[in-house]
């Protein structure tokens, strides 16, 4: 896996690690406290997971005690090696890392190979670990075509969601937004997303809606979750714009677009993915609540 590559899609990580880091002292001294007023008896009709990229400035098995604490069933976005210490805290891991970055994806065919080959690794411990699914990306255009993409896509794709159908784990490709984060990515809006997951035609690979990207290409969120469902195998937050906290600061309806899920009848996991810009702990259980409808 290119590890490096991978989490260099996280770049609004680094921005953010300095005001974490700074936070995190105070933050982890009370969360005990914290988490007991978050842990009222949930809904539960939204089971809501953590992005780890989000709070690297906190050790990983306290970041997992406090999200225990606070209701959330999942820390996600980890590599194999992390997936135990979410466990040892009675969380699961509601989407694997893959094995591909994002401006290396299933666009290009030469990466078919090893992804393949890394990506059904990734698979199998899913399915070892009983965890759900595995995050995959397009790559970017460099001048490609649409049609050439979802071809490219389509055929790599193929040589693997046989496993992922074998083992019960489905294959997400993320939605990201051209604009502001990631220029020139491809799968970069639903229609084109929808239109592969028709063309490989497994129910073991859907798109992962990312709300935030898809707000900044798209906008209409409600409907477009209404109208892809079926084609829908995870979702992201984040507060727009600049994907803090998913609160009155920013432009998204939160708990409408929640009710808006449920009513679809999905039953997997919300990432939480926005980048605290307060007390991050605060900040996770504040937004278990927004979207706890």
């Amino acid at each position: 896996m290119a590890q490096a590559e991978h989490w260099n899609r996280r770049t609004a990580a680094k921005a953010a690690g300095a005001a974490i880091v700074g936070a995190v002292g105070a933050s982890l001294a009370s969360s005990e406290s914290r988490g007991a007023e978050a842990a009222t008896t949930p809904k539960g009709n939204v089971k809501q997971s953590l992005c780890r990229w989000c709070y690297n400035g906190i050790p990983l098995e306290k970041l997992a005690a406090a999200a225990k604490g606070m209701s959330y069933q999942s820390i996600e976005l980890l590599t194999p090696a992390e997936v135990p210490v979410v466990q040892q805290a009675g969380l699961t891991c509601a989407m694997l890392s893959g094995a591909d970055a994002i401006n290396r994806g299933f666009n290009r065919k030469e990466h078919h190979d090893q992804l393949e080959k890394d990506l059904g690794e990734h698979i199998e411990f899913a399915a070892k670990n009983g965890l759900p699914n595995v995050i995959c990306f397009s790559g970017n255009r460099n001048g490609m075509s649409e049609e050439e993409g979802l071809d490219n896509c389509t055929a790599g794709l193929k040589r693997i969601v046989g496993l992922a159908e074998k083992n019960n784990v489905t294959i997400c490709m993320e939605l990201l937004n051209s604009r502001v984060d990631h220029g020139d990515y491809m799968c970069d809006r639903t229609p084109w997303g929808v239109e592969l997951a028709k063309r490989v035609g497994s129910p073991r690979f859907k798109l992962l809606y990312d709300i935030y990207h898809m707000q900044i290409m798209e906008g209409d969120v409600i409907r477009t979750i209404r109208d892809n469902k079926d084609y829908i195998g995870h979702y992201h937050t984040g507060g727009n714009p600049g994907r803090h906290e998913i609160d009155e600061t920013q432009e998204l309806n939160y708990p409408a677009i929640m009710q808006a899920i449920v009513a679809t009848g999905y039953e997997g996991y919300v990432g939480q993915e926005f980048i605290p810009a307060r007390d991050p702990l605060t900040s996770l259980a504040e937004g278990f609540k927004v979207c706890d409808v």
